[in-house]
């Protein structure tokens, strides 16, 4: 049964509201009995993986509980992974993982190098399934009636491809939003809201390296239908980019819907009644048509709303309709879940407590092989930590990169929502995380009452020896130099309070004051769309807070630095990058 199948199937419609809910319940279960569920998860990878090469290594067979594991198993990164997940690759078979990865997940580096996430059967089934499916719980228990019509949802996520590239043993390598996990991994209930809409298939015409023409003729499908009620993709720059792409496709938008063509190629049926509607809205909007006058219907959208998204997701909402819920995507990577949202908490989730080991390390030290970890019982409100998980899929100790902030605690465990990547911003001894310069960047601007599109930084040197920051920042109306210089004042201020480090080089003049470049209007939109244009997926297009690159730093604001600084910007890596230690 295909998507368009199974979502007019009202059998499998509450079939499938059984199985989100049920996924739900069982991880709100597993929130009373944490160190249990812990216990559990690490006896099932130890036990299934002891024969595996690695397993053999780190002697699973002899480990009899967390501490035992965690003297075996060092703290360890990608890299330290990739010699063994390249073998894998090639077609060896039981080193990380007893069963053989059936595809592996594609994911971006900090290098831009991508990765070959292994995904194996029994991962799909323990880890990734259970999760996949509770995710979905806030909007399927408050929205029901959108995500049970087929023609309400717009799944800019999702976007199977026919044809993957494949690693050396023939394995599909791809995107996770790229796979059909029906097909792949017998999931019949595992179509998303909105993969059987008029939107979901796109002209064959079109490549499947096409990505923005992918882009624009999913927007212009979906525009032809006024009863559009939930958006869901992962990716908040996505969310932004619609306003613009309205307005900057407007004409061959409305040329399509009335010849019923998608970019020019035949698809659909003339309608030149909707066009007509189209441009009387149009009109009526002076010109400035929203996604909220195209889809008046709107009630939800699914979406991460932590990290840079904080600065522009409360006004942008204001394009979509006043009255639109936006529910938070879940904290998680291709490589595996932490947290997903229970209930309907704008921003934070519970900890995935079924699916991994996880541990936790404040985001103020450094990684390393050793460095001691907390568990989820420990973890304070409002601190930040790296999240590192260990799962029967045959990640062991993986930090991946992603930093967590506590929010509360809820459902008897710490609640926690995306901080930012585990980047460092270092010129001076600084030390400045994402989500310092996120909540430094928000408390300069709610001082003032002033609103941003988007911004980023980078670190230079100045002639004085010294190093400044500058903050290229996209105001939502114009700003007066006055409160340019106030923001920048204020800003400075804020950077102090979240890092000693930063307010230590400014007394000893190793930073100079920063700087803000107030940008024109749809600037990261332009970005986004030529990095698109360039061959790089939607989905993988994601908001930039630490633009060190020179080569992207002028593609966004038409600047040349007019040197190169001598700053370290790079992941906050564990020292085990060269191999897997057990």
């Amino acid at each position: 049964m295909n998507s368009h199948e199974q979502w007019a199937d009202p059998h499998r419609l509450q079939r499938y509201r059984d199985r989100v809910l049920a996924e739900r319940q069982a991880l709100r279960t597993a929130c009373q009995d944490p160190a249990g569920h812990r216990e559990r998860v690490l006896e099932d990878l130890l036990a299934f993986n002891a024969d595996t090469e690695f397993g053999k290594r780190a002697r699973f067979g002899d480990i009899r509980g967390l501490d035992d594991f965690r003297k075996a198993v060092p703290i360890q990164d990608y890299a330290a992974h990739a010699p063994y997940i390249e073998r894998m690759a090639a077609g060896e078979s039981r080193l990380l993982s007893a069963d053989d990865p059936a595809i592996y997940f594609t994911s971006s580096g900090s290098t831009g190098a991508h990765k070959k996430i292994p995904v194996t059967p029994r991962f799909m089934k323990s880890v990734f399934m259970p999760f996949y499916y509770a995710m979905w719980a806030p909007m399927l228990e408050h929205f029901w009636d959108v995500v049970a019509d087929p023609l309400a949802v717009l799944n800019l996520k999702q976007d199977p491809l026919t044809a993957p590239r494949t690693t050396g043993s023939g394995h599909p390598h791809l995107g996770a939003s790229q796979v059909d996990l029906g097909e792949r991994f017998g999931e019949p209930l595992s179509a998303e809201p909105g993969t059987s809409a008029p939107w979901s298939v796109l002209p064959a015409a079109i490549g499947e390296d096409e990505h923005l023409e992918r882009v624009y003729a999913r927007l212009r499908l979906a525009v032809e239908h006024s009863g559009v009620r939930g958006i869901i993709t992962f990716n908040p720059a996505m969310v932004a980019a619609l306003p613009y792409q309205l307005r900057l496709w407007w004409p061959r938008i409305l040329k399509d819907v009335r010849d019923g063509t998608v970019a020019g190629h035949p698809h659909t049926s003339p309608n030149p009644s909707r066009a007509a509607e189209l441009e009387r809205l149009a009109a009526y909007a002076g010109g400035q048509v929203r996604p909220a006058h195209i889809w008046p219907h709107l009630r939800v959208i699914l979406t991460w709303t932590t990290g840079v998204a904080s600065l522009y997701l409360p006004r942008l909402r204001e394009e979509f309709g006043a009255g639109v819920t936006v529910l938070p995507g879940p904290v998680a990577q291709s490589e595996g879940p932490v947290a997903i949202a229970l209930d309907r908490h704008p921003t934070a989730g519970s900890p995935v407590l079924t699916a991994a080991v996880h541990e936790f390390v404040h985001a103020e030290e450094d990684l390393r092989p050793d460095t001691p970890t907390l568990l989820t019982h420990e973890l304070e409100a409002g601190r930040e930590y790296h999240a590192i998980f260990s799962h029967v899929g045959g990640l062991y100790r993986y930090a991946g990169g992603d930093v967590v902030r506590v929010v509360d605690h809820a459902h008897g465990v710490a609640r926690m929502e995306y901080a930012g990547r585990s980047t460092l911003s270092d010129a001076a001894g600084e030390r400045l995380r994402e989500g310092q310069v996120v909540r430094a960047i928000s408390t300069a601007l709610a001082s003032l009452g002033l609103d941003v599109r988007n911004a980023t930084c980078r670190v230079d040197p100045t002639n004085n020896r010294a190093s400044r920051y500058t903050f290229a920042v996209e105001p939502r109306t114009a700003w007066s130099q006055d409160e340019t210089d106030r923001f920048t004042a204020l800003l400075d201020h804020a950077l102090g309070t979240e890092s000693p480090g930063y307010r230590t080089a400014r007394a000893e003049g190793n930073l100079e004051t920063p700087v803000a470049l107030c940008l024109p209007a749809d600037s990261f939109q332009r970005d986004w769309h030529e990095t698109v244009g360039s061959g790089i997926r939607p989905t993988q297009v994601k908001d930039r807070l630490f633009r060190q690159d020179p080569a992207l730093w002028h593609r966004l604001t038409g600047q040349d630095p007019t040197s190169q600084p001598h700053v370290t910007t790079a992941e906050t890596q564990t020292h085990t990058s060269q191999k897997a230690q057990a």
